[in-house]
C-alpha cells in the first residue's frame, strides 16, 4: 500500500535513544550526587533530545504518501523482526510534542523535587524516549516492546514520588494497562503467523476473514481503550492523576493517553477495516458516554486534579469519536484534539501544581480570590480553562469543532450529542475558575500567596503561546495530516475479507 522513503541522519533513532541514554546516565549518578548538576544534566538531556525532532517537522513532505524518515536494521533475524522506524502525518506531531513536554516537566520540577532528583528526572527522560518509540515503530514487536516498557518509568514516577496513596494508584495503573495489553500480544503473534512478518504495513495488506478481524480488533481494543482511557475502563486514571507528582500528571495527560488513540489509527482501523466499520457504533456510543457522562462527573468534583482528570477522559472521548465516524473532518479533528489536549491538559495540571506547591492542597474549597494575590497566575489559569472549554481562538476549539462537524456529517444526532461537550466543558472549567480564582480572598493561605516566579511564568507562557498559536493558525498541523488521513480512509473503505 505504501512506499518507504529512506533518510539520513537517523532523526527518529536520535529522538528515541538520546533521552534514554541521558536518563540512564542520571539514574547511574545515584541519589547522593550534586542536585544542581543533576538538574542541569537533565535539562541538557531534554533539550538535546528535542533537537532531532525539529527536522522531522521542517523536512516533512506534506504531499508524499507513505512513511518518511524511514530507518530499518535487522534485529532478530530468525523471527524476521526488524528495528524499523518511520513517521507519516498520523504520528508526526506526537514526537516533537513528547520531547517538548519533557523539557517542560524537567523545568517544572526544578525547585519542587529535592529528593532522588536523578531518579525523578531520569525516569522522565527514559519515558520520553520510549513513548517516541511507540509513535515511530513500524515493526509490531518493536511497537509492543516500547508500548509496554513505558509502564516501568511511569510506575516509578507515581509509586516513588506520588502522594499518600501512591502505591495503590501505581499498582492500579500498572495492572489495568498491563493486562489490557496481553491480548494485543496474542493478536501480534497471530498476525505474524498469518503473514510471516512483524511489518505493520504488511499487516495492513493482509486478507482476514470477518471473524478474524473482529477478534483481532477486540484484542487491540482492550489495550488501546484502557490507555485512552475509554469508559468504562477509565477508573485507573483519576487515581493515578491525584497521586502522581505534577510532572507525572502532565506527561500522563499530555502524552501517554495519546498512545492508545494512536494505536487505533495505526493498528485497529487499517488492519481490521471491516471489523472497525462493524463495531464502530459501539466505539461511538462509548465515546459519547465519555463526552457526556464523564463531563457531568467532572462537574461534581471537589479536587482540582480529579476535575481535570475527568475532563481529560471527556476530551479523549472526542478523539475516539472523531476516528470512528470515518470521514476526513472527524479523523483530522480527532488528531488535532489529541495534539491540543497535550498543550492544554499539561498546562492545567501545571497550574494546579503551582497552587499545590504553595498551599499543599488541591481542594477547590481551600481557595478563592487567587486573582487578588496572583494576577499573573490568574491570567494563565483563565486562558487554559477557556481553552479546556473549547473557546474559539484557542487550540481547544479547533479539534472539537472539526469533530462536531464530522459527526454532523455522519449523523445529526451524534453531532448534537457531541456538541453538548462544549456546554459541559464550559460548565466545569468555569465552575472551577470562579471558585478558585475570582471573588474576595478566601482565607489566610490565599492572602499570603506569592505570584509566579520567572521559571513558572516562562513555562506557562510557552504553553500559552502554543495554545494560542494552534488556535489562531492551525494550518501547519492540518496540512501535514491531509494526505495520511485520506490514505487511511481510502484503505479502510476497502474490504479485506477474502472473496
Amino acid at each position: 500500500m505504501m512506499q518507504s522513503i529512506s533518510t539520513f541522519p537517523p532523526y527518529l533513532s536520535l529522538a528515541i535513544w538520546l533521552p534514554i541514554v541521558f536518563g540512564l546516565g542520571l539514574l547511574a549518578i545515584g541519589r547522593e550526587s550534586n542536585k544542581g548538576l543533576t538538574r542541569m544534566l537533565a535539562l541538557i538531556g531534554a533539550v538535546v533530545s528535542f533537537l532531532p525532532t525539529l527536522p522531522l517537522i521542517m523536512n516533512f513532505d506534506n504531499a508524499a504518501h507513505g512513511m518518511q524518515f524511514y530507518e530499518v536494521a535487522s534485529w532478530i533475524e530468525r523471527f524476521n523482526v526488524f528495528y524499523k522506524l518511520g513517521v507519516d502525518g498520523l504520528s508526526l506531531w506526537f514526537i516533537p510534542l513528547t520531547a517538548f513536554i519533557t523539557i517542560i516537566v524537567v523545568l517544572a520540577a526544578w525547585e519542587v523535587i529535592d529528593e532522588r532528583v536523578g531518579q525523578y528526572m531520569g525516569s522522565f527522560l527514559i519515558l520520553s524516549g520510549l513513548m517516541i518509540g511507540v509513535f515511530a515503530s513500524m515493526d509490531g514487536l518493536l511497537f509492543y516492546f516500547f508500548f509496554e516498557a513505558t509502564l516501568i518509568p511511569m510506575y516509578i514516577i507515581i509509586g516513588v514520588f506520588g502522594g499518600p496513596n501512591r502505591v495503590y494508584a501505581a499498582f492500579k495503573f500498572f495492572l489495568y494497562t498491563f493486562f489490557g495489553s496481553l491480548l494485543t500480544l496474542v493478536a501480534i503473534v497471530y498476525l505474524y503467523n498469518a503473514s510471516g512478518s512483524f511489518d505493520i504495513l504488511e499487516w495492513h495488506k493482509l486478507p482476514l476473514t470477518m471473524n478474524e478481524q473482529i477478534l483481532i480488533f477486540i484484542a487491540f481494543f482492550m489495550a488501546f481503550a484502557v490507555k485512552v482511557p475509554m469508559w468504562p475502563v477509565h477508573t485507573w486514571l483519576p487515581d493515578a492523576h491525584v497521586e502522581a507528582p505534577t510532572g507525572g500528571s502532565v506527561v500522563l495527560a499530555a502524552i501517554m493517553l495519546k498512545l492508545g488513540a494512536y494505536g487505533f489509527l495505526r493498528f485497529s482501523m487499517p488492519i481490521t477495516p471491516d471489523a472497525s466499520h462493524y463495531l464502530a457504533p459501539v466505539v461511538i456510543v462509548l465515546s459519547l458516554i465519555a463526552v457526556i457522562y464523564i463531563g457531568l462527573v467532572a462537574l461534581v468534583q471537589k479536587d482540582m486534579k480529579k476535575l481535570v482528570a475527568y475532563s481529560s477522559i471527556a476530551h479523549m472521548g472526542f478523539v475516539t469519536l472523531g476516528f470512528f465516524i470515518f470521514n476526513d473532518m472527524g479523523v483530522q479533528g480527532g488528531i488535532m484534539q489529541a495534539i491540543s489536549h497535550g498543550f492544554v491538559s499539561g498546562a492545567m495540571f501545571l497550574c494546579i501544581g503551582v497552587l499545590y506547591d504553595r498551599v499543599h492542597s488541591r481542594e477547590i474549597a481551600d481557595y478563592g480570590g487567587v486573582v487578588n494575590t496572583m494576577p499573573k497566575f490568574a491570567a494563565f489559569a483563565v486562558l487554559f480553562s477557556m481553552a479546556n472549554a473549547g473557546l474559539p481562538a484557542t487550540s481547544g476549539f479547533i479539534g472539537e469543532f472539526m469533530v462536531i462537524l464530522g459527526a454532523v456529517e455522519f449523523n445529526f444526532w451524534t453531532g448534537l450529542l457531541a456538541a453538548t461537550a462544549l456546554i459541559l466543558g464550559a460548565a466545569y472549567s468555569l465552575w472551577m475558575v470562579k471558585r478558585v480564582v475570582f471573588g474576595p480572598v478566601g482565607n489566610k493561605n490565599v492572602a499570603e500567596l506569592t505570584d509566579l516566579n520567572g521559571r513558572e511564568f516562562a513555562i506557562l507562557g510557552v504553553l500559552a503561546i502554543a495554545t494560542l498559536w494552534m488556535g489562531l493558525y492551525p494550518a501547519p498541523i492540518a496540512e501535514t495530516l491531509q494526505v495520511s488521513v485520506s490514505d487511511l480512509l481510502q484503505h479502510v473503505a476497502v474490504s479485506k475479507v477474502p472473496q
